[in-house]
């Protein structure tokens, strides 16, 4: 069963207290804290994606530029000297060769 985050919602609209909660995918969102009765919102969160199955470098492998260009995506990569972005990967005649910070 997923764990979903919650946060309160005080009356002057500032962020409360964070808690989380097991429940089925099925119920709907709870509008009130469980124990308290105080409004709540629920916090989404970016998935926890495993690499687990891929050994050491294949989240790595899957970013290298062919592999990016293949899937078309456009990638850049941050001069240190200028702090500009020069694309690498990615064959989109709409994306530009430089981008300005």
């Amino acid at each position: 069963m997923p764990i979903y985050v919650y946060q309160v919602v005080q009356e002057d609209g500032s962020e409360g207290e964070v808690f989380e909660v097991e429940q089925p995918m099925s119920d709907p969102p709870l509008q009130h804290h469980p124990h308290t009765g105080e409004v709540v919102r629920r916090v989404y969160q970016p998935p926890n994606l495993s690499t687990r199955y891929g050994g050491e470098g294949t989240a790595k492998s899957k970013l290298e530029n062919k592999n990016v260009e293949k899937a078309g995506f456009t990638k850049y990569e941050k001069d240190k000297l200028t702090g500009k972005y020069h694309r690498v990967a990615g064959r989109d005649k709409r994306a530009p060769d430089v981008l300005q910070p």
